[in-house]
């Protein structure tokens, strides 16, 4: 069974490589641009790995991550990937119930390792 990916970014170029990246490792990938649409996007999708952005028109990745893990039940793993990255990022990312935390510009391998792992695949 292919694994679904749910990209929330707003950034073309990056959202465009990540799809890619992804796509070619055989994961199914959606890209959401709009912070205000992400948690309903997410439950259309039924995403596998949610890859959220900090900084998102809208609405906060923040505020994304706090909705889906108040949500009860089984919300999927997410990857924060972001150019915000100071500690105090981490430590909100983190105590809002971020699986895990990257940081812009990325690795290319470390993405895809990432969501690899966190996908279970």
């Amino acid at each position: 069974m292919t694994q679904r990916v749910l990209i929330i970014e707003d950034e073309p170029n990056i959202a465009d490589a990540l799809r890619f990246l992804l796509t070619r490792e055989g994961f199914d990938v959606a890209v959401e641009n709009d912070g205000a649409k992400a948690l309903d996007r997410l439950r259309d999708l039924a995403a596998d790995v949610v890859i959220l952005d900090v900084m998102l028109p809208n609405r906060s990745g923040f505020d994304i991550l706090r909705d889906l893990r108040a949500g009860g039940g089984t919300a999927p793993p997410v990857l924060m990937l972001t150019a915000k990255g100071q500690a105090q990022d981490r430590l909100t990312a983190e105590a809002l119930g971020v699986t895990a935390f990257m940081t812009k510009p990325f690795s290319n391998a470390e993405v895809v390792e990432t969501v690899r792992g966190l996908a279970g695949a």
